[in-house]
């Protein structure tokens, strides 16, 4: 994946922060402050820090399908993060930004950076047990 910028992780924890108290609006806060930082690829670029906690350590890369059953039932937002967070976890920067830009030009981006927000903090529940 691309090098991501020391300073991406602080933004990454200020949405894990707001969406694990469930403040909808404190995660697209956080994300708006990336993109005043950075431009868009501020946001990209936290979007693939939480799709690497997803992923987690010691996985091996290209591993993951971005096709999966039935993922043409769930929503625009789900299939969006099951796609993006198996292009991150293979590596694979320009299917994960072909992915970022689509959701942006759909009107989709805040729907589906939240829904991975929420995905992330799911999952790091789910592992602390």
């Amino acid at each position: 994946m691309v090098s991501i910028p020391p300073e991406v992780y602080g933004d990454a924890a200020a949405v894990l922060d707001s969406a694990l108290i469930g403040d909808r609006d404190g995660v697209v806060h956080a994300f708006d402050e990336a993109v005043d930082k950075r431009g868009v690829r501020g946001a990209y670029d936290v979007a693939v820090c939480l799709a690497a906690t997803l992923v987690g350590e010691g996985t091996p890369q290209s591993f993951a399908a971005l096709e999966f059953p039935n993922i043409d039932d769930a929503g625009y937002d789900m299939r969006w993060v099951a796609r993006f967070v198996s292009a991150c976890a293979n590596a694979d920067d320009s299917t994960g930004e072909a992915l970022f830009s689509a959701a942006l030009v759909d009107g989709q981006l805040s729907e589906c950076l939240l829904t991975l927000a929420g995905s992330t903090i799911a999952t790091i529940k789910h592992r602390a047990g």
